[in-house]
């Protein structure tokens, strides 16, 4: 028997949340999953790459960028890290960029938007926290 995500919720739905279908697809996987690790921040990706550059393991990175559409926290450059690394996908709440490029790119990403801006560069945020 094969679950399909709405049993599931149907199963558990008074232990988790489903986020809104507000995210836009970007890459050649256009289903991921894995384990969660989390980065909190705000316009600024230094700790998305920090996380991209270790051993994804199979992992998911979900990026909360706080829905800011001002700059954008992930590109080609990071995606393409976090393929070699082995991460299964990335979902930002906030933007990418090299939109196009990652579009072909074998990874899944789940973004509100593209922004051509990159990001700011400073390390604030936070790893493994609740978002």
């Amino acid at each position: 028997m094969t679950l399909q995500t709405a049993d599931l919720c149907d199963d558990h739905s008074d232990h988790l949340e489903v986020a809104e279908p507000i995210f836009r697809h970007w890459g050649r996987k256009r289903a991921f999953h894995g384990v969660v690790r989390t980065v909190k921040v705000h316009e600024d990706n230094v700790l998305v790459k920090q996380c991209l550059s270790e051993p994804g393991e199979g992992r998911v990175l979900v990026v909360d960028g706080g829905g800011s559409l001002r700059r954008a926290l992930m590109g080609d450059i990071l995606a393409g890290m976090a393929i070699e690394n082995g991460w299964a996908g990335v979902i930002v709440n906030g933007c990418i960029r090299d939109s196009a490029v990652i579009d072909g790119m074998d990874i899944g990403v789940r973004a509100l938007a593209p922004n051509p801006l990159k990001s700011n560069k400073r390390g604030d945020g936070h790893i493994d926290v609740s978002v």
